[in-house]
């Protein structure tokens, strides 16, 4: 790989990859785009070959590629149609004669059986690339630990306690941070062989499992109350959120109560060369304890 582009250079994930890969490589190697002008200077100071643009501009998709061997398509946000979002990097990377892509899907069990519609794009990008006769690395990554916080509640050591509706359902939950810095590893170091990886944990949580570990962490007894499906939805409207935003996030917690989310790999840990950051470690960051 002499040239790789890696998209959403300014989100969390992005910034990590190019953290790792600027470890390794020559920041002239890397080329960048993003959305925001202010951004783009912050990210060309540091002697990145950085672009102003977004997956719907595929002028802009068509400079940042010019010259570039693979591509790092990390996924766009829900807000817009993010399929032809997706397409149109894909079909910009066959233009431009790059050669490779890697894409950052998610694990999950059964694409058949989710609640959750949206993930299916993971999908249907996963099958795009795959037709597009590109060489490509799947990285299916686990949920977000980062998404704790949003799911437990700010003020959950006021209250003593939260609601969800994940039952039992167990996530193999992980840090952002360690599935970037392994994406970063696995572009470094091998070939685009057309395969996929399962970034996940080393073992699955529940939220009882949260509850517990906040609780040791915290010094303050924390309650998990799992609740059926009518009753969260009207917690989340007393707290004043959305119905779409309160149904997006009873189709991602019904998902896991189904163990979508409950797969369990040793990909992540030999692409680290580390163990994975545990529930206990991660929390103790996310809710500085």
């Amino acid at each position: 790989m002499n040239k790789i582009l890696v998209t959403g250079a300014s989100g969390q994930m992005g910034t990590v990859v190019i953290e790792t890969l600027l470890k390794n490589i020559s920041a002239q190697q890397i080329h960048v785009i993003t959305r925001k002008e202010e951004k783009r200077l912050a990210l060309q100071a540091k002697g990145l070959q950085a672009f102003i643009g977004d997956y719907s501009d595929v002028t802009s998709l068509e400079k940042a590629m010019d010259g570039v061997d693979a591509v790092l398509l990390i996924s766009s946000g829900d807000q817009g149609d993010r399929m032809q979002e997706h397409k149109n990097v894909v079909d910009t990377a066959r233009k431009m004669g790059v050669t490779a892509i890697a894409y950052t899907s998610r694990s999950l069990k059964d694409r058949v059986t989710l609640t959750n519609t949206l993930m299916e794009e993971h999908f249907a990008t996963e099958d795009y690339i795959k037709q597009s006769g590109l060489k490509y690395i799947i990285f299916q990554n686990a949920l977000y630990m980062e998404v704790l916080p949003y799911y437990v509640g700010k003020t959950v050591f006021e209250g003593g306690g939260f609601s969800q509706i994940a039952g039992n359902g167990r996530v193999a939950f992980t840090l952002r941070k360690d599935l970037s810095e392994a994406m970063a590893n696995v572009l470094l170091n091998e070939s685009f062989n057309n395969q996929t990886y399962r970034f996940t944990a080393a073992e699955t949580y529940s939220f009882y499992d949260v509850a517990n570990t906040l609780s040791e962490l915290s010094g303050k007894h924390i309650t998990y109350n799992p609740v059926e499906v009518p009753i969260y939805k009207e917690l989340m409207q007393k707290q004043g959120l959305p119905e779409v935003v309160v149904n997006k996030i009873v189709n991602f917690n019904v998902d896991i109560k189904n163990d979508q989310d409950s797969i369990v790999t040793n990909d992540l840990e030999l692409k680290l060369g580390r163990k994975p950051t545990t529930l206990k470690e991660g929390l103790k960051i996310l809710f500085n304890l």
